[in-house]
C-alpha cells in the first residue's frame, strides 16, 4: 500500500486527498442524521445532512473528473442537483412562514 502512494505524483496525491475528504464528508452525513434522529426520538434529516451531501459530492465529483470516471461523474452530478434542490425547498418553506 505504501509503495502505491510513493508511486503517485503530487497532483495525483492532491486529488486523492480531495477524493478521501469528499468520501469522508459524504459518509459522515449518515452519522450526523443518526445522532439527530436519536436525540429527537424519530427519523429526522437535519439541514447539515444536505450540506454534507453537497460538499462530499463536490469532492467526489472533483476526484471523478480528475480520474475521468463517467459513472461517478454522472452519479455525483445528479446527486448534487437533488441535494441543492432539497435545500432550496427547505429555505423556501422557511421564508413562507415569515
Amino acid at each position: 500500500m505504501i509503495s502505491y502512494f510513493n508511486s503517485l505524483s503530487n497532483i495525483e496525491l492532491f486529488f486523492l486527498c480531495i477524493g478521501f475528504i469528499g468520501q469522508g464528508l459524504f459518509a459522515s452525513r449518515f452519522i450526523v442524521q443518526w445522532i439527530y434522529s436519536e436525540k429527537k426520538g424519530e427519523s429526522y434529516i437535519p439541514i447539515i445532512f444536505w450540506y454534507l451531501s453537497i460538499f462530499g459530492g463536490l469532492g467526489l465529483l472533483t476526484y471523478a473528473i480528475f480520474r475521468k470516471d463517467p459513472v461517478i461523474i454522472m452519479g455525483q452530478s445528479f446527486g448534487i442537483i437533488i441535494y441543492l434542490r432539497n435545500l432550496i425547498l427547505i429555505y423556501n418553506k422557511k421564508n413562507e412562514k415569515n
